[in-house]
């Protein structure tokens, strides 16, 4: 009788701490339990990067059914990949936000975090405008340097200009919610990027396949509703971050230009940035020798794989988020040892989470494949994609939360130069060794992967144990 009570009290309390985290009240991180606070933050954070996921794998499920879907999935594919660089810019400004604002609330400065947060926003927005004009000029030549058939790329011009135009909106969805994620509200990260997602998913099917008055847009119609949802998923930041109900209180004062203070966020985003910018020109190699060694079919396979694969990636990697705001707070706080347990006690969590993601890939990929697309071939590619990524899966759960540890304590050059050896020293050279000289096609690509995600995890744990991260002044 005793243990049916107890059991019955931990589910109350476990459902009340799931609520809690759900709506986004505001506790003091530092002090709370380490379990509760990564729950409190990881629920949320998983959420949102689940939600990141699907506005790729929406795109990809409705253009896959379009007539000559092998070119449509292909566009889709290699701009996700293009629009990776974009990504870096957007996830280093908001790890410097992160890092930033989760300092000053451990520091009990509120004021001194809200400010940090709209410098970051004003070096985003200046940076990003060079970026769209370069997109829009050249929509067409990307598609060809990344390897796409001169139909492919005559198919999807539109498709490119219009994401690449529109990316100022997921810079500042990506960047905003990483200023929430630092003040500890990452509820309000999670709303925005359902806000964006449930509006893309009504609005993929009226553009691409017409409704009404509607015109079918066809492949088009993919990134004017993506850019919609994205861009109603910031407003929705953007009335919160003035709603003067959170601990980050905004004044417009906070939008003048102080260089100073941009000096010192620059200082931790320039290595944050090119330290996923290196990643991306990996990855977007990788994407190119998969298109010309396997063709359209291998291309598109293997684009497939990557969706399905970072759907469920996203979400651990929202996971490791929770150690970052973890780590900048009681560092902030000055709980230097609290912020190395919650570390570890993250990374027991995700490497869980990645084991069971990796058991369903090597169980089920094929099918998972099947559900965007009815080509056999692309199907049977994107099923041995997915069997030799999953291998990895545990270890690269791992890295993950090292790498979020390294930048939420502000130390963003560590991963940087981790990266530049694993992708640029190893991987690359790697996969065009098994692709081209072993004549291994995709498959080389694919091994190449696993290979490299592992150099990382174990050089992190190394560097980590070391502990320089926690003497990193922000």
């Amino acid at each position: 009788m005793s243990q049916s009570i107890k059991t019955k009290g931990k589910l109350s309390s476990f459902f009340e701490l799931l609520k809690q985290s759900l709506k986004g009240h505001e506790v003091d991180l530092t002090s709370i339990s380490i379990k509760r606070a990564i729950i409190l933050l990881a629920i949320p954070m998983m959420l949102e990067m689940a939600m990141e996921s699907v506005f790729a794998l929406v795109d990809l499920y409705f253009v896959g059914h379009l007539e000559n879907s092998s070119h449509a999935i292909q566009t889709v594919g290699l701009t996700e990949s293009v629009l990776t660089i974009i990504y870096s810019l957007a996830i280093g400004l908001s790890m410097a936000a992160t890092a930033v604002v989760a300092r000053r609330i451990g520091e009990k400065k509120p004021e001194a975090a809200s400010k940090a947060g709209m410098q970051t926003i004003i070096i985003a927005a200046g940076v990003n405008i060079l970026i769209s004009i370069g997109g829009l000029i050249y929509a067409r030549d990307i598609l060809l340097i990344m390897g796409a058939s001169t139909e492919t790329a005559d198919h999807g011009t539109t498709f490119v200009r219009i994401m690449m135009g529109g990316s100022i909106i997921i810079v500042l969805l990506f960047l905003i919610n990483g200023i929430f994620r630092g003040a500890g509200n990452a509820a309000i990260a999670m709303r925005s990027l359902w806000i964006a997602n449930i509006a893309n998913i009504i609005l993929c099917p009226v553009f691409i396949n017409g409704f009404g008055p509607v015109p079918a847009f066809g492949l088009t119609g993919a990134a004017i509703a993506t850019t919609i949802g994205r861009s109603l998923g910031v407003i929705y930041q953007v009335y919160n971050l003035f709603s003067g109900k959170n601990a980050l209180k905004i004044r417009v004062s906070h939008f003048i230009p102080d260089f100073n203070q941009i000096k010192a966020i620059v200082k931790i985003a320039a290595p944050a940035i090119f330290q996923f910018v290196i990643a991306s020109c990996s990855w977007i190699f990788l994407a190119e020798l998969v298109a010309t060694t396997g063709g359209d079919e291998g291309s598109a396979g293997y684009q497939t794989a990557l969706r399905l694969m970072m759907f469920f990636l996203l979400p651990a990697w929202g996971l490791s988020n929770a150690a970052a705001t973890l780590v900048g707070q009681n560092l902030g706080a000055g709980h230097i040892d609290r912020a190395e347990k919650s570390v570890f006690q993250t990374m027991k969590y995700t490497l869980v989470f990645m084991a069971v993601v990796s058991l369903l890939f090597l169980t089920c990929g094929h099918l998972f494949a099947s559900f965007f697309t009815s080509d056999t071939k692309v199907i049977e590619i994107a099923g041995r994609a997915l069997k030799i990524l999953s291998i990895g899966f545990i270890i690269y759960g791992m890295g993950m939360v090292l790498i979020s540890a390294f930048n939420g304590a502000g130390d963003t050059w560590t991963p940087t130069k981790i990266n530049v050896f694993a992708f640029w020293l190893f991987q690359i050279p790697f996969a065009y060794f098994l692709a081209k000289y072993l004549n291994m096609g995709p498959t080389g690509v694919f091994v190449a992967i696993p290979s490299a995600e592992a150099g990382i995890a174990i050089t992190a744990f190394i560097l980590f144990k070391k502990g320089k991260w926690k003497k990193t002044m922000v």
